[in-house]
């Protein structure tokens, strides 16, 4: 039987991730080493080991049938010990440190703007690093311990845990576009009128999706207003010079005032909540639970 060391658990851990991101770039990045450092760690692993546990290419990093077999138990065993790490924070006075958060532009508006009065005021010792960033990044890359996002453009190996209910997206115009060009009728009419074309987190046109229930679409809607954050889509609605796609809290308070209407609202879609993912490595993040806590029940009110 081999005899370990105490650097064994780190070993195995970094062993895990690079199962886990099928990259040694991507895991070093995730743990903040360098890919030598993360090579030579696994060399003397399987040296001590005895047993053969990656497959390396230059272009791809694949466990082996070993490998694979003991990155399942240990990922195991690492979620036991994290949610053990987990308990106690019950036990802390109050969570201190510095977190780093990239968000979206809805997401810090309606989401995160809203509670941090009360946040800091709960939590005094947290630092919060908040970067607002329309653009998907990769957080471990780009050094962030969580972010905001919606749903369905999280990666899978990351936890996502929901801020919001499933959010309704509609088609906006003001009163005075829709006197100058005519209401749209059906989802087709659209495109016959100047839209605000939205550009993602990939800098692609973002098609616009319609359902009804029984029959969805994507339309590539005409514009010569192109953006890739909401604030300049709105802004163009309200100044009545196109319509706009965009989320109906977001426009909330002017559907109310009257200054915007919702244009074909038999079509309006419900997509996917905003969720908080951070990486499945299991870790304390100081005041990450609080938040995330306190974002949903927020939301709830």
């Amino acid at each position: 039987m081999p005899v370990f060391n105490r650097s064994d658990l780190a070993d195995l851990n970094v062993f895990v991730t690079i199962c886990r991101r099928r990259s040694f770039r991507l895991s070093a990045a995730e743990l903040g080493v360098s890919t030598s450092a993360l090579s030579h760690a696994m060399r003397n692993l399987e040296t001590r080991l005895g047993v053969k546990l990656l497959n390396r290419t230059s272009r791809s990093v694949v466990p082996t049938a070993a490998g694979m077999a003991l990155a399942e138990q240990l990922e195991r065993g690492f979620h036991t010990i994290g949610e053990a790490l987990d308990q106690l924070e019950r036990y802390r006075g109050s969570p201190a440190g510095r977190l780093r958060l990239n968000v979206p532009r809805d997401a810090s508006r309606l989401l995160l703007s809203p509670v941090l009065p009360a946040f800091f005021s709960a939590y005094p010792d947290i630092q919060l690093d908040i970067t607002v960033d329309d653009h998907l990044v990769d957080i471990i890359a780009e050094g962030y311990d969580a972010g905001i996002r919606y749903g369905d453009t999280v990666p899978r190996d990351m936890i996502a845990t929901p801020l919001s209910g499933p959010l309704r997206w509609v088609v906006v115009g003001s009163p005075a576009y829709l006197a100058r060009h005519g209401r749209p009728a059906r989802p087709e009419d659209l495109m016959h009128h100047a839209c605000v074309r939205m550009r993602i987190g990939d800098n692609s046109l973002y098609k616009w999706e319609l359902s009804n229930g029984e029959q969805a679409l994507a339309l590539d809607v005409p514009g010569a207003i192109s953006a890739n954050e909401t604030d300049v889509a709105v802004d163009a609605a309200l100044g009545g010079l196109a319509l706009a796609y965009c989320l109906e809290r977001r426009v909330a308070p002017d559907l109310q005032a009257g200054r915007l209407e919702i244009v074909l609202p038999d079509w309006a879609v419900a997509g996917p909540p905003m969720v908080m993912y951070y990486p499945s490595r299991r870790q304390t993040l100081p005041g990450l639970r609080q938040l995330i806590e306190m974002i949903r029940a927020a939301d709830r009110t």
